[in-house]
């Protein structure tokens, strides 16, 4: 059950519906967040929920029956949309690009992209500055100095920052120099970390773990948005399987399910989902169809020089012929 509470609700009346849920038998978790302030119920009795829904100081009250609640469709009807500044809304009504190298490797390579980005009206820029590897001896990022680069040169040319962060105490140095943090797909189940950032109050886009099902991922977002946080996004970035032919299975399937199960907006990640260049189009367009509200690529003037993810990176050419592909379909799924 989810009680939404008045704004500015006197301490009085809240310990009255306190005390009322009690006597029923639940117990009730606070849950204050940017935009309103909860009492998340948890009980099996059955009894009449206009009970508690008209006491003094109660807003909206809700039946909702998973384990993930506050994430939930089933009360929350109208989609979340979360908004960057300067105009950069993800949510449903927009279909957000988000476009980058996998790592960040110096400045004239951000340059480079975010000039390809400027001249493709794409808004938010994706790059890693601290990398999760399977190879200790691969690149492993350049860390907050590379941060503060990235940073700079976005903000000067009005570009939006996703990067990934991978432990509770890099949100601290991190935080002021970042607009989404993302938590990848080894961390998807990091609780510490989660719990974390749902106190930073800075939008997160949450991966799906490598061999994560859907109950867990929403379990995940749920942490999030309890710890006070509503700016969450859903990634699907294809699992793990048995198939060798590529690099993971992208599962569109999660994406009319999510939609329909939570409130979050939901991004599909390609270029992890495949792993090869030559289907990253392709999958990304399916993608849009599948009713994403956002695709997140990697793109690189030179993907066979990368420093990592070369062999799913799109060079420019590629990317900006995708970017006018998804615009195109994202237009006709609209015209259904």
């Amino acid at each position: 059950m989810i009680i939404q509470l008045q704004q500015g609700i006197p301490a009085e009346l809240k310990e009255n519906i306190l005390r009322q849920i009690q006597e029923i038998g639940y117990k009730a978790n606070e849950v204050i967040t940017q935009e309103a302030h909860y009492l998340v119920a948890i009980g099996k009795k059955e009894f009449d929920i206009r009970r508690i829904g008209q006491l003094p100081g109660v807003a909206d009250i809700h039946r909702v029956s998973e384990e993930y609640k506050l994430i939930s469709r089933r009360w929350r009807v109208e989609p979340t949309r979360i908004d960057l500044g300067d105009g950069v809304v993800i949510g449903e009504g927009n279909f957000s690009i988000m476009a980058g190298p996998c790592s960040i490797e110096g400045e004239e390579q951000i340059e480079r992209v975010v000039a390809h980005l400027v001249e493709n009206n794409v808004k938010v820029m994706r790059g890693g500055v601290f990398k999760p590897r399977s190879s200790p001896y691969a690149f492993r990022g350049l860390g907050i100095d590379g941060l503060k680069t990235f940073h700079r040169i976005c903000r000067e040319n009005g570009i939006k920052i996703i990067t990934e962060v991978m432990q509770v105490s890099q949100i601290e140095e991190m935080i002021d120099y970042v607009d989404v943090f993302q938590v990848g797909a080894r961390n998807s189940q990091n609780f510490n970390l989660l719990d974390s950032l749902g106190e930073a109050q800075k939008p997160v886009l949450l991966k799906r773990g490598i061999s994560g099902t859907l109950e867990e991922l929403l379990q995940a977002a749920e942490y999030i948005f309890s710890n006070g946080n509503e700016k969450i996004m859903l990634c699907e970035r294809g699992i793990r399987g048995y198939e060798k032919a590529y690099r993971n299975i992208l599962d569109l399937n999660a994406v009319p399910v999510l939609k329909e199960k939570t409130h979050l907006p939901v991004i599909v990640d390609p270029s992890h989902g495949i792993g090869l260049r030559d289907y990253v189009d392709s999958m990304a367009l399916a993608a849009v169809m599948a009713g994403a509200d956002g695709v997140i690529y990697e793109t690189h003037y030179t993907p066979e020089k990368a420093f990592s993810d070369g062999q799913q990176t799109l060079n420019f050419q590629e990317s900006a012929r995708l970017i006018e592909r998804m615009r195109k379909a994202y237009a006709l799924r609209e015209s259904f």
